[in-house]
């Protein structure tokens, strides 16, 4: 009996030293990625670009910063005809420009709305 049970425990003793090994084989494994990654990641950093010097940088306009311009374009009037007109036949092939229209002011929103559908405001706006 007692020559079974140290083979039980051999054997046990065995399993865990091939599944130490293992675990280990798997961490050089993991490392080994680890520090190829690193160096690659420095070759590759090598080659780019250097960053801009503060002197590079670009630079706000004289007179500030650009603002939004706001203004309502009106397309010009399609050319009247009896036969249908293909793209090649409009003027500038097909890309009407448009014109500047007349200055309107347009409401951004209701006064006493938030502006946003369904917002749970008082209705009939």
């Amino acid at each position: 009996m007692n020559q079974a049970l140290n083979s039980e425990w051999m054997d046990l003793a065995a399993g865990r030293g091939g599944l130490a090994a293992g675990v280990i084989a798997a961490g050089v494994v993991v490392v080994a990625v680890l520090i190829g990654a690193f160096f690659l990641g420095s070759r590759v950093r090598r080659r780019e670009s250097r960053p801009p010097t503060p002197e590079e940088q670009p630079r706000m306009p004289e007179g500030g910063p650009v603002r939004e311009v706001s203004e309502h374009r009106e397309p010009n009037e399609m050319p009247r005809s009896d036969t249908r007109l293909t793209p090649h036949e409009l003027p500038n092939h097909g890309n009407a420009p448009t014109r500047t229209g007349p200055a309107t002011e347009r409401p951004r929103w209701d006064e006493g709305s938030s502006g946003s559908f369904g917002s749970g405001g008082p209705g009939g706006g």
